[in-house]
């Protein structure tokens, strides 16, 4: 299955992506029109977030959605081949050396970022780091391992790190032990179990549980945490700019580092919705459900 899927991918790769957008395209008819895939949750998600557009508003939120939808896949399939030339031009960080002023001072970062724009292209940031600071992106393992070893493969392309999620800890001990500065990308906008630790939030109008695990870490170690805002700047192009949510962690409150980055990511969202992913049932739990203290 591996080996199918990865010969796949590596065929397509060679296409040029503006030839590969026309096969989005044609994805965008089957997936929205055809297969209808997650519609009702999307539909659903765009309502409650955004009560006060109308009908007409949160249609073309969808659509829009659905066609970006598309685009990422193929972006991401685009990893495979694609030169660094191109992607300097596809992918900037604008201000990536405020991350590197941080090594210089010798503490690694921490990165909390979304589901928004192309978050998988957010592992190139590796080809603007100095050498041997990587960026280490913490993903939670596919339950299809086929697939899961071509996400890995992919988001190390251009020399980037990956670290499951529950082996961070061990890893970021491991770095600092041997002395080695590194920056730790987050997906920070996942829905965590109840029984997790978990802050409540007010975000896009709704009573919304979070993870902290970027913050409990952030605070233990004291590196400092950026806001990483990705904005799409046309079909292809995206910036990525990389904002202070704490320098000294461990001077903060508890959870303002979570409810900080959750409000810069709803003002995001706000700007530009059709890019955030809204295939998930993001409101699946309420508050008094929680068998645990919030963090």
């Amino acid at each position: 299955m591996y080996r199918t899927l990865y010969v796949f991918v590596w065929v397509m790769a060679w296409l040029p992506l503006n030839f590969l957008y026309l096969f989005s395209n044609i994805c965008y008819y089957l997936i929205y029109y055809l297969f209808k895939y997650r519609k009702k949750v999307v539909r659903e998600n765009i309502r409650l977030a955004f009560p006060e557009k109308s009908l007409t508003e949160r249609m073309e939120i969808e659509k829009k959605f659905y066609r970006f939808f598309c685009d990422v896949f193929i972006e991401t399939i685009s990893l495979m081949h694609i030169s660094k030339k191109e992607m300097r031009q596809r992918m900037q960080f604008v201000n990536v050396s405020e991350v590197i002023e941080q090594y210089e001072k010798g503490k690694s970062c921490m990165l909390m970022t979304a589901h928004y724009g192309n978050w998988e292209w957010c592992s190139t940031v590796s080809i603007w780091l100095p050498e041997g600071k990587p960026l280490y992106g913490i993903y939670k393992q596919l339950s299809v391992t086929s697939f899961d070893h071509l996400m890995c493969v992919l988001r190390m392309r251009f020399t980037g790190k990956v670290v499951e999620q529950n082996e961070l800890t061990r890893k970021m001990l491991q770095l600092r032990t041997q002395k080695q500065l590194a920056m730790f990308g987050m997906i920070s906008d996942q829905t965590p179990l109840p029984n997790n630790s978990h802050l409540w939030v007010d975000f896009l109008h709704q009573d919304t549980i979070t993870i902290v695990g970027t913050e409990v870490l952030a605070k233990k170690f004291d590196y400092p945490v950026y806001y990483a805002k990705l904005t799409r700047l046309r079909r292809g192009y995206y910036t990525c700019e990389f904002i202070p949510i704490a320098l000294s962690p461990k001077e903060t409150e508890d959870g303002m580092i979570t409810s900080t980055y959750m409000s810069m990511l709803e003002q995001t969202i706000n700007d530009n919705p059709a890019y955030w992913l809204w295939t998930h049932k993001r409101w699946k739990y309420n508050r008094g459900i929680s068998q645990v203290p919030q963090y």
